[in-house]
């Protein structure tokens, strides 16, 4: 696999429920429509459900490749618009509970794919496990999904502070979903922002409000993506503008664009996890 100008994106969110894997596989379909080869880490190790909501199925996952019975490429599904997509399984509650021969074994899966692509969309666990820890450190752009709840800025917030304290990453994307307007998206931002600004050296930034819409809902009941089920329903619109962003985002050349690199830092032993909470205060 060429591994110079892959675009690592990692999509978190410190909370459950707050749509993110639906604005990772739209993301990355949005994407795909706009040329780029996308390929879809299902990071979340122990829940893993992006090949379900596509309504795909797995005869193979990420377990398999990590025990050197077959390669990442033997487990690509594809989705919607042509994304790869690599699924994950139950029973791997963290990477760093990997052995050495394992460790070795993933990274060289990865420098050996033969498939190629533009933009790896990582889309981690909820809470801020060690493993969402190590997922987004190990990426190049963090992209937070929020919403309006108090929860879900709390845990956003503790997300921010742990991985700009202990791993150095200081830039965070930002998405507001599920939001009745721009305004309240705009509020949302806000309200997260006062309080990084107060507290952490972060630039935090703003880069798509996605609207509450049912058609999203429809969508998820299809099991597909509402960027092509309903390509002009304003969620639609907001992915689709979401991606172009994207699209300006630099692509780093040195060493921190190469999946053999990401895979390098993901397996590097983390700190200790930490509860929201216990961040916070």
């Amino acid at each position: 696999m060429t591994l110079n100008g892959v675009k690592v994106i990692a999509v978190t969110g410190g909370k459950g429920g707050v749509g993110k894997t639906s604005t990772a596989i739209n993301t990355a379909v949005a994407l795909a429509e706009k040329g780029k080869r996308v390929l879809v880490l299902d990071a979340d190790l122990g829940l893993a459900n992006v090949d379900v909501m596509l309504g795909l199925r797995a005869d193979r996952n990420l377990s398999h490749v990590i025990n050197g019975e077959c390669g990442l490429d033997d487990i690509l599904l594809e989705g919607p618009s042509g994304i790869q997509i690599i699924p994950a399984t139950s029973g791997y509650q963290s990477m760093v509970e990997l052995s050495a021969k394992q460790h070795v074994g993933l990274i060289r899966a990865f420098s050996e794919m033969r498939s190629e692509c533009d933009v790896l969309i990582v889309d981690t666990a909820a809470g801020i496990s060690d493993m969402v820890l190590s997922f987004a450190r190990a990426s190049q752009d963090v992209m937070v999904v929020v919403c309006d709840e108090p929860t879900s800025i709390t845990d956003a917030y503790a997300l921010i502070k742990l991985l700009s304290r202990d791993y150095g990453v200081f830039r965070f994307r930002v998405v507001a979903n599920m939001v009745r307007s721009l305004r309240e998206g705009q509020e949302l931002f806000a309200k997260l922002s006062r309080v990084t600004d107060r507290f952490l050296d972060v630039a935090i930034e703003q880069v798509a409000t996605i609207p509450f819409d049912d058609n999203l809902r429809q969508s998820i009941r299809k099991q597909s993506v509402v960027v092509t089920a309903y390509p002009n329903s304003p969620a639609a619109i907001a992915y689709q503008g979401l991606a172009s962003k994207i699209l300006s985002w630099p692509v780093p050349q040195q060493p921190t664009g190469h999946l053999e690199f990401f895979v390098e830092r993901l397996i590097t032993k983390p700190h200790a996890s930490r509860s929201a909470t216990q961040e916070v205060s």
